[in-house]
């Protein structure tokens, strides 16, 4: 399907439904680093000005409008002021209707945080799902986590697909266990010539396997980690082997399967403070949501640091270096790359969501 992207931030959404067979014909983003980000990957520039201010004439004709109208009137980071005219950010979901409304797009795919479904004791949600019913969609949701979609972060984000009455409507959920490890089995097909072990996907750890699978979240610059073998039904320490690279080809011969022992850490920075909550996981869990105001680090033995940009991005299932250039070839800060990973959304969700829409 040709396809509109509203608030398009770094362009999430557009690159895992164009891996899906979609194809983006107009975006729109207002933030300017986000615009020149998004112009270096994909070539072309997001019209900049304020949704409010665009009118639907000035769209081109699609068959799907996308997008993750911003959460922060919903999140628990945030005040949680939702549909406040105090803060206006919760209202552009009107915009997306606004702009549906005229142009009778058929099918829209939308994104905010798990937060939306509780507000107001789950009266926003309930708004939202009445205008969509008043404007002519069948509605259709489900809360996703990322960590179920081949990358190890826990990131639950209520997903809506909706679609006008006279059109057919796509069987896209449940799809909440695409990824997950529901049948026992040590691997599972992710792709022509790709293994994915779906015992290990929900942790920071490297592991791979013959003919391909997933890549290590381990920025193999960063530092140096510990490594160790599966051996079947344990682990057995490489004694004296820190190795900086994690995406060697290994894995290739019997059950020598590189493994690295890793926690995620949430404000490493505050490692002597207290805090409420937990601050570290254990290895085999997935890490904290990544957000566009906390810090996230990783554990490694005794040592701690924060999360590299770069494995910010593999946590969002985002190519390496998504983030790191502007478009006249200037580095992205480390800050700015920090809360783009933060805003964007897991592609690996999207691109599986896209393959269940009609092209």
């Amino acid at each position: 399907m040709k396809f509109i992207e509203l608030f398009a931030g770094i362009g999430g959404f557009r690159l895992g439904l164009e891996r899906a067979g979609h194809q983006c014909v107009w975006s729109n983003e207002i933030e300017d680093k986000a615009r020149r980000i998004y112009k270096h990957n994909f070539k072309d520039e997001p019209d900049g000005r304020d949704v409010r201010d665009i009118e639907p004439n000035e769209i081109p004709d699609a068959d799907l409008l996308v997008g993750g109208f911003p959460c922060a009137t919903f999140s628990v980071a945030g005040r949680r002021t939702g549909f406040s005219t105090e803060d206006t950010r919760g209202t552009l979901f009107f915009e997306i209707c606004r702009i549906a409304k005229a142009k009778r797009i058929p099918y829209l795919f939308l994104e905010n945080v798990k937060g939306l479904l509780n507000h107001d004791h789950g009266r926003t949600f309930g708004v939202i799902l009445a205008t969509l019913d008043e404007l002519g969609y069948d509605v259709q949701w489900e809360c996703v986590n990322s960590k179920n979609f081949g990358v190890p972060q826990n990131r639950e984000r209520v997903f809506i697909v909706a679609n006008l009455r006279d059109r057919t409507r796509p069987k896209v959920f449940p799809i909440g266990e695409c990824f997950a490890e529901n049948d026992g089995s040590r691997e599972e097909a992710q792709g022509e010539g790709e293994r994915v072990s779906t015992n290990y996907l929900p942790t920071l750890d490297a592991h791979y396997y013959k003919g391909g699978g997933t890549r290590a979240v381990i920025d193999e610059s960063a530092g140096h980690v510990r490594t160790t073998q599966w051996r079947r039904t344990h682990f057995r320490d490489i004694k004296g082997n820190y190795t900086p690279t994690l995406t060697a080809n290994m894995g290739t011969g019997g059950n020598n399967v590189p493994y690295v022992e890793v926690k995620a850490v949430l404000t490493p920075q505050r490692a002597e403070k207290r805090q409420n909550g937990r601050r570290i996981k254990e290895h085999n869990e997935p890490s904290f949501t990544i957000t566009a105001q906390d810090r996230h680090g990783v554990l490694v033995g005794q040592k701690l640091r924060k999360l590299t940009p770069l494995e910010c991005e593999r946590l969002q299932s985002l190519p390496d270096n998504w983030t790191k250039w502007y478009d006249d070839g200037s580095l992205v800060s480390d800050n700015q790359r920090y809360e783009r990973c933060g805003r964007a959304v897991t592609i690996n969700v999207i691109h599986e969501i896209g393959k269940r829409l009609p092209l």
